[in-house]
């Protein structure tokens, strides 16, 4: 039979219903009939018939006319919201924050799976896996490792030993032997009051994205955790099931405490849970009418689920992703710009770059190569100031395989950072069924990806700093020698001014936001935690910093679009009239001034999406293919001290 959940003040109500040809004015008359039943003073509605309300769904706050059908307007298991005349609304209402989840009433579950060892996932999957593109599973070695330790940690019970956190007590309580009677109620009692987290709930897809790397790691089969509760987490997980997470409270370490245990806490049946099809609700009701039950902690399990750097991972993971996205495009966008000021090629000459050889300056030079590459690609811009005086360009533009270089190369180190943390066993006590034998660690510190998110942010806001820069010289026209601010009729059109004030003031912020949170420390838990990693803000800051140089280089994408806009009939290389051609697909050109910000949100969500990369990837994958170099090595006695042609005179002792 159809059943609907319908929150009503601060009461969740199951309303089934036999025929769904009835109308939504029945549904809450009906759920409002069970919400007084138990009212001693009816809940102060008088007669259920005279009560005006409104309906709504929880997911998307869509509201329902109260003469549409159920059939039409409902499927099975659906939350709704019913909301009193004169009520405010319900406190216990969570709204999700409009734009951010993909994971909507629409959403299917996925079919395809991937198999977790604890030991082979990549930070490629987990954005994946956050995405909802696919679910998970055990491999089968994995679930042998996780039912050993398991089969140790029991014994260790069975046999009354004292073992930190499985009969102890926690941090300052390390030697409080807990009773085997309340072993049970110590894992519970764990989760529930280190669910102290502030601030607003994680998104759903970084959720996903912190339970899937939870599970991750608990297969690894070194936390203990039995294999019925793992397999109810990847229950909760392929349903998207998920917990209510506030993004603030880690100081990380030990591991992110407070946001595994809200994680946890919804596991449990426990505070809030949200799910594709209900929004908001109760997390006892989401999973039951997920067909789930709530997680029945046994003991260390609650240690195993909440101790880790899995918040700051899951967040790192997201961070360097979108970091190696926006420094790909970053180095296209910049060869648009340098193509619009008629900027010289030759400081990207590989024999420059071979004698500094950093992997990253060499590979952005080569991309600035394969995009203007006159013998590859011929541009009539180009070539409409080949013999012009100038002798080589300012450093924003001449230098950008240097700028550019180190941010790659920094997202290369903390890609390696962020793929060995995944996975990684950073739980505390370690289990090793091998050796018969607990060990307490500090694999929950969270330094590495704290430092390395920390750096990432650093080099990372340099690609915005540069591109600021940039979009000062289109708008400029003594150094771009095209109209003021890219717009005709200059002084009643004001162009890309204000455009250009929003990129310096991102970059601003970007400068306070890359001060490390990882140089700080504050004693907590009675000092017996008493150096801490503040890896958490950390991971937020650098996603924060992330998103200002996308938006900066959206900005600056669009200026360097505007200012070709002023240099036709002539056309620059063809890969960047690709470029040219996607921007314009969402953005028409700028012939007076109009309300601009959804132009760069538009060229935003192109970078998100990675689609200016996948333009120009083919052209710069074919170069690198079929241009190899004349290769003119320097000597490798050009420069000794016996060489003829060394600089130094020879010192000749008799």
């Amino acid at each position: 039979m159809p059943r609907f959940t319908v929150h009503i003040r601060d009461e969740w109500l199951a309303v089934p219903c036999r025929d769904t040809s009835k109308t939504i004015q029945w549904l809450g008359q009906e759920a409002l009939k069970r919400y007084i039943k138990n009212k001693p003073d009816n809940g102060g509605i008088t007669a259920v018939k005279d009560t005006r309300f409104v309906v709504r769904r929880c997911q998307g706050l869509g509201l329902l006319d109260a003469d549409d059908t159920i059939e039409d307007v409902l499927e099975d298991n659906d939350f709704v919201e019913l909301a009193i005349e004169g009520d405010t609304m319900s406190p216990d209402f969570i709204p999700c924050e409009p734009g951010v989840s993909h994971l909507t009433a629409a959403y299917k579950e996925p079919e395809e799976y991937i198999s977790l060892d604890g030991n082979s996932l990549t930070s490629t999957d987990l954005i994946n896996l956050g995405r909802g593109l696919y679910k998970i599973k055990l491999t089968p070695e994995a679930e042998r490792k996780v039912v050993q330790s398991r089969e140790l940690l029991d014994t260790i019970v069975k046999e009354n030993k004292v073992v930190y956190g499985i009969t102890t007590g926690f941090g300052k309580f390390a030697r409080t032997v807990i009773p085997v009677s309340k072993l049970k109620e110590l894992q519970e009692n764990l989760v529930r009051s280190h669910s102290a987290g502030v601030g607003n709930p994680l998104s759903p897809e970084r959720t996903r994205m912190l339970l899937a790397l939870r599970i991750n790691v608990l297969a690894k089969g070194h936390s203990g955790v039995s294999l019925e509760t793992l397999q109810a987490m990847i229950q909760a997980f392929n349903a998207s099931c998920l917990s209510f997470v506030p993004e603030k409270g880690t100081v990380g370490a030990s591991g992110d405490l407070a946001p595994l245990s809200h994680l946890a806490l919804g596991l449990m049946g426990e505070g809030k849970m949200w799910s594709p099809t209900s929004g908001w609700a109760d997390a006892k009701y989401v999973l039951e009418a997920h067909g789930l039950k709530p997680i029945s902690l046994k003991p260390k399990e609650g240690l195993a689920l909440i101790n880790g750097t899995q918040m700051i991972t899951s967040l790192g993971a997201e961070a360097v992703e979108r970091a190696q996205a926006i420094a790909q495009q970053a180095d296209i966008i910049a060869a648009l710009t340098l193509e619009v000021l008629k900027g010289t090629t030759k400081a990207f000459d590989s024999d420059i770059h071979a004698l500094r050889p950093h992997p990253g300056q060499i590979e952005v030079a080569q991309r600035f190569r394969s995009l203007l590459d006159s013998d590859h690609h011929p541009s009539q811009i180009a070539e409409s100031h080949r013999f012009c005086d100038r002798v080589q360009d300012a450093y924003t533009m001449r230098c950008c395989p240097q700028v550019h270089g180190i941010a790659n190369d920094t997202i290369a180190f903390v890609q390696n950072i962020i793929n060995t943390e995944i996975n990684s066993a950073t739980d505390n006590p370690m289990v090793f069924a091998e050796r018969g034998e607990t060990i307490s660690g500090g694999n929950f510190h969270g330094e590495y990806p704290a430092k390395a998110l920390d750096f990432l942010a650093i080099a990372v806001h340099e690609l915005a700093s540069i591109s600021e820069r940039r979009i000062e010289r289109l708008c400029n026209p003594s150094l771009s020698e095209l109209p003021a601010f890219l717009v005709n009729e200059g002084g009643l059109n004001s162009g890309f001014m204000i455009a250009h004030c929003t990129a310096a003031a991102l970059v601003s912020e970007n400068k306070v936001l890359c001060h490390p949170s990882s140089v700080d420390s504050l004693s907590t838990s009675a000092a017996t935690e008493d150096h801490v990693s503040m890896g958490g803000w950390a991971a937020r800051k650098a996603l924060r910093v992330i998103e200002h140089v996308e938006q900066v280089l959206a900005i600056e994408l669009l200026a360097a679009c505007q200012g070709i806009e002023f240099l036709r009939p002539l056309r620059t290389t063809t890969p960047l009239e690709k470029v040219y051609e996607l921007v314009r697909s969402v953005v028409k050109p700028w012939i007076k001034d109009r309300f601009m910000s959804p132009d760069i949100e538009a060229v935003h969500r192109l970078l998100l999406d990675q689609k200016v990369w996948n333009v120009a990837k083919p052209y710069i994958e074919k170069y690198q293919t079929e241009y190899i170099p004349e290769s003119r090595p320097v000597s490798p006695t050009a420069f000794s001290l016996d060489s003829p042609a060394s600089p130094r005179k020879r010192v000749r002792h008799e």
